[in-house]
């Protein structure tokens, strides 16, 4: 099982379950981040078309590419069924947000041999790392 910091290292495409297109909420601040800092970030949101310059997608299995990390901005009832899809579409691994915990949810993704990351921040581990995905 790779560390937080280990994921985020790894990552080079970053699908985000529930980002939001509300400049006030961390749903929208914190994937804005994360592609700042050189992450490309692939929005998952049935209710817009495009984020950060990005096509969003209305769920993970509609994504036409892989992704290294599934990040997860949704209410920790629905992160059973985001990892469920996380693991069908061959995610290497998984993160909610801080905040967001469900033993459900990690025992789909141990089962799957899918990385897990619950409770903790993008951003706020990127940046206790000091990584950054820019030159």
């Amino acid at each position: 099982m790779r560390t937080p910091q280990q994921l985020l290292a790894d990552a080079a495409v970053i699908a985000v379950v529930g980002a939001s297109r509300d400049p006030r909420k961390p749903a929208h601040t914190v994937p804005l981040h994360m592609q700042q800092h050189g992450w490309r970030i692939i929005p998952v949101n049935p209710t817009v078309d495009e984020l950060f310059g990005e096509r969003a997608y209305p769920s993970l299995a509609d994504l036409p590419h892989s992704v290294d990390l599934v990040d997860v901005f949704r209410p920790a009832d629905d992160a059973v069924e985001v990892v469920r899809s996380a693991v069908q579409i061959g995610a290497p691994a998984v993160w909610l947000q801080l905040g967001i915990v469900s033993p459900a949810a990690r025992r789909i993704a141990a089962e799957a041999g899918v990385d897990y990351v619950e409770d903790r921040c993008l951003a706020v581990e990127r940046a206790a790392a000091g990584l950054s995905r820019r030159g």
